[in-house]
């Protein structure tokens, strides 16, 4: 399992991926529970859809001895198979596009509130010290006899004010850039994977399911032009075949 990390306001921020290249380790991060629900989700239902689309109707024994005339049934060719396989692999790229796009919007999100919560902490601050430097300025209207010392003072005290508000501000300056940092090298990581991903699809090779079936098939239309019928069985045979080659080759990619 490969993994990558980062430091953000303190807090170590490290994420791992499996064989697949999927996230599955994400440490030093509290994802939030929506984020968490659409990670966990899988396109199960969309692969439903397409393998009842896709597929043969169940084979029924009672309709087994009923003959059926011609239906103008066209021989399969080898690149139905080829993009069925593509679909998969589609499918599989899309899904490992989708959880590196969830883990970019969860650290930009906890970034966000860092950036937040800092800002709130320098507004409070200040609003703090500002209440205090009005309380002061009452209390030396209030009493002239001690007016110069109460000046004295509020001066310090104002200069104080700047000096926190000065540091605050660098301080949430600081946190801007560190914040920016870990969106390049996330975006960098990201576009790496991303990259050898698109390499890896592409160098794979596909090789036709249920081929010998397929020849079969040709050869007996070729031989049986005005007797389709006799090529039924065959037919069968193949779609059983392509279910299954299906199934398996979806039980390896989830």
């Amino acid at each position: 399992m490969g993994g990558s990390g980062s430091r953000a306001g303190g807090r170590s921020v490290s994420f791992g991926r499996d064989e697949r290249d999927r996230v599955r380790v994400l440490q030093g991060v509290r994802l939030s529970e929506d984020v968490v629900n659409r990670m966990k989700e899988t396109p199960q239902s969309k692969r439903d859809s397409q393998r009842s689309s896709n597929g043969t109707a169940p084979f029924s024994p009672a309709a087994e001895g009923k003959p059926k005339p011609p239906t103008g049934i066209q021989p399969p060719t080898a690149s139905n198979s080829d993009q069925k396989a593509s679909v998969a692999e589609q499918e599989l790229y899309r899904r490992y596009e989708q959880e590196q796009a969830l883990v970019q919007e969860e650290l930009l999100r906890l970034a966000k509130r860092e950036r937040e919560a800092a800002g709130e902490a320098l507004s409070t601050a200040l609003q703090r010290e500002r209440n205090s430097t009005n309380e002061e300025r009452q209390r030396a209207a209030q009493l002239p006899a001690d007016l110069d010392a109460w000046a004295m003072e509020l001066q310090g005290r104002e200069a104080e004010l700047k000096r926190q508000e000065a540091f605050y501000k660098e301080q949430l300056a600081r946190i801007e850039r560190k914040n920016a940092e870990i969106y390049k090298l996330t975006s960098e990581q990201y576009q790496e994977a991303a990259t050898k991903a698109e390499e890896w699809i592409k160098r794979r090779n596909t090789d036709p399911v249920c081929a010998s079936l397929q020849s079969e098939i040709l050869k007996c239309y070729q031989e049986n032009k005005c007797e389709v019928l006799k090529c039924s069985e065959l037919a069968k045979e193949y779609q059983r075949c392509v279910s299954a080659a299906q199934k398996e080759l979806l039980v390896n990619s989830g």
